[in-house]
């Protein structure tokens, strides 16, 4: 095909790597980022690894599609996370179906259609043939000498490129009489944009459970139905244990000033930062009506605030504030909050923090929070002196040392404890340097076994590993880490596997009992909480009284999780449909837990914006569209080749491919790849 090229004497570009990633067809291969070109020999296996009716597939085509999306990602993900040879396979199997539907529909591309293709290809953006003889004509030696290099063989590189155009035409025709009409998108826009302030109860197992008192013969009715459950498959050891606090270790550790001006010294500078200035305008909201009124007065603040800039822009939010803000505690001081503002990684979306992320100077638009409206404008950094930053250099500094003096001391408990088997009499001798009380020391487990959720340990691996080998009374484990410090363990008893008796697990079965009782009653509780309430405004107090918890949620849109009650298809329908005062008419499942949504108040989408996207959102609402038209129409075919037999794969054949791989680089962060099926 190639070699007819040479007599033709204008042509394009030869960018193969980014034309073939635009067709999106399955073979093909990539380059190894950072590599210096070296290629990838593909695996010349022409075992049959599939066939689809009656076209084959080998492991060379599997082989070498699968070895070149591992050298395009460098070693940055494995073949399982790629979804292993079969994935690959699956996707090669799509493209053959891919092909032998368009051939059915004489929709392949033909030779003038590849020639055309390969014309626009093999040319650089001048107009200049990259593959040229002496005489600037086509040299299809270097053609094809490249494609080889790059590709394995010029066949299968054309075969590529000649599948992508067949699936591009398929596609066209499936899609042709997809059509979004403009209602559709505007429907869908104003669904995605209206927001929503929202109080919901969240009726949940836990709570309820908490209200529920069995007797004692429902327990024992309860646990001779489950004993099988209760059974210990392993043994359970009792151990005894020196305990060393970590803290306590540390808070006599004699740390000089000296020490800590030095470490002061070397902190980044973002470290000595005590926070940033924060003015604010508060606009509070005394009526629901009354909201977008004080909404409007915010937005015009905001635009007078803005009006200045350098030195003197600080002093003019400083008299808006003086004669705006609603709070007298800020406000007399020019909108200055009293201290300087520093994230707390504790509390997430806390209001000034996003004064934290601002340039200097900069000023919010209005912010709706807890029912009122905020103005914030960030100021400059604020210094942290020494003095203000020794507190907690000190606690630092004593937490690294105390760490090493803990465990030092935890080693010489083992010893101790391997020599006289007598942890009270260890503990008392080491109290002192502990600064601990000997009493509080000494610690014993119940009967345990592996996961089990240990007192003032939790469920440990470390633990678990350090008291695995120690089977005799007396036997000394290693020191290991466990809440707050460190743990000696030492065997003490075991029981081996049995059924226990009800005693033994009373907690466990009235934990399991009360559970399955609240989930038998879930569904009528909700529905018992959703039939007291008339209106959103009720919703809350009806909540508490029930005792399940309640939340809120401020300007609310589809997609966005609901609080605490999560993200859930089933909560978008019958929210969007709401009007400020309603509440979901029936309960809504969401995850084990049912939830009752109230709206207190609805904003509509601005249709103002939408006009302006109107053209961006139409595209992009057909696209998604013809894409999904299009994979089920692919789904379909490839179905109906697999229910008809034509599609045949050779198990003992794909079970028999070599898997073997390079580890995986760690990387902070993975690209998105296509993988060759969806």
């Amino acid at each position: 095909m190639l070699k007819k090229l040479s007599q033709l004497e204008r042509t394009r570009n030869f960018l193969i790597l980014g034309f073939v990633g635009f067709m999106a067809v399955s073979l093909v291969i990539f380059y190894k980022p950072g590599s210096s070109g070296t290629l990838v020999e593909p695996t010349r296996n022409t075992t049959v690894l599939a066939k689809v009716n009656g076209e084959e597939i080998t492991v060379a085509d599997l082989a070498q599609l699968r070895e070149n999306y591992l050298q395009m990602l460098g070693g940055l993900m494995s073949l399982a996370q790629l979804g292993g040879n079969k994935r690959f396979l699956d996707g090669l199997i799509r493209d053959r179906v891919v092909s032998q539907e368009a051939a059915r529909l004489s929709l392949a591309a033909s030779d003038g259609e590849l020639k055309e293709r390969l014309l626009k290809n093999i040319s650089d953006p001048s107009g200049k043939l990259l593959f040229t003889d002496s005489s600037g004509k086509l040299d299809v030696k270097k053609y094809e000498e490249s494609i080889n290099a790059r590709y394995g063989d010029v066949k299968t590189f054309e075969r590529s490129v000649r599948d992508a155009i067949a699936q591009e035409k398929l596609r066209a025709f499936v899609t042709a009489s997809v059509t979004v009409s403009d209602d559709e998108v505007q429907n869908d826009f104003k669904r995605k944009n209206t927001t929503f302030d929202l109080t919901y109860v969240i009726v949940g197992a836990d709570k309820l459970a908490e209200k529920i008192t069995p007797s004692d013969q429902e327990l024992h009715a309860y646990y001779d139905q489950h004993k099988a459950e209760y059974q210990y498959l392993e043994p359970q050891k009792k151990i005894r244990y020196i305990f060393i606090n970590q803290e306590k270790s540390g808070e006599k550790l004699p740390i000089s000033d000296k020490d800590l001006r030095a470490q002061y010294d070397g902190l980044d500078p973002v470290a000595k930062q005590a926070g940033v200035k924060v003015q604010q305008i508060l606009l509070k909201v005394a009526r629901k009506d009354l909201d977008s009124q004080q909404e409007q007065k915010a937005k015009d603040l905001v635009a007078k605030a803005r009006e200045k800039s350098g030195a003197s822009a600080e002093q003019a939010f400083a008299d808006l504030a003086k004669g705006n803000s609603e709070d007298p505690a800020t406000a007399k001081d020019g909108g200055f909050l009293p201290r300087p503002v520093k994230k707390n990684p504790n509390k997430v979306d806390a209001l000034y923090d996003r004064a934290v992320d601002m340039q200097a100077g900069e000023i919010t638009d209005p912010i709706r929070y807890a029912g009122n409206w905020y103005i914030l404008r960030r100021g400059e950094s604020v210094p942290k002196s020494f003095e203000e930053a020794k507190t907690e250099l000190l606690v630092s500094a004593r937490n690294r040392r105390a760490y090493s003096v803990a465990f030092k001391l935890a080693n010489r408990a083992k010893d101790l404890l391997k020599q006289t088997h007598d942890a009270p009499k260890v503990a008392q001798q080491l109290a002192a340097e502990a600064n601990m009380n000997a009493a509080e020391m000494v610690r014993e487990t119940p009967y345990i076994k592996p996961g089990d959720d240990v007192k003032d340990i939790g469920s440990n691996q470390q633990f678990e590993q350090a008291i695995a080998n120690l089977n005799s009374p007396n036997d000394v484990g290693e020191p290991t880490g466990v809440k707050n410090g460190f743990a000696i363990p030492m065997f003490v008893d075991k029981k081996d596997p049995r059924t226990p008796d009800f005693d033994e697990v009373k907690d466990r079965v009235t934990t399991a009992f009360k559970q399955q009782r609240a989930k038998e009653q879930l569904d009528q509780k909700a529905k018992e909480i959703a039939s007291s309430v008339k209106s959103a405004a009720d919703l809350k107090a009806a909540g508490e009284k029930f005792g399940f918890e309640v939340g809120a949620e401020e300007a609310y849109k589809q997609g966005k999780p609901l609080g605490k009650a999560g993200t859930s298809p089933a909560l978008e329908e019958p929210i969007s449909a709401m009007k400020a005062g309603e509440i979901t008419t029936t309960p809504i499942k969401v995850a084990d837990n049912w939830v009752i949504v109230g709206a207190t108040k609805r904003t509509e989408a601005d249709l103002a914006e939408f006009a302006k996207q109107r053209a961006q959102l139409t595209e992009s609402m057909l696209k998604s569209r013809q894409d999904q038209v299009y994979e089920d129409y692919v789904a379909a075919a490839v179905a109906g080749m697999k229910r008809d037999g034509k599609v045949k794969i050779y198990q003992n054949v794909l079970n028999s491919i070599e898997e073997d791989e390079p580890p995986v680089m760690p990387q902070p962060r993975r690209p998105r790849i296509p993988i060759p099926s969806k």
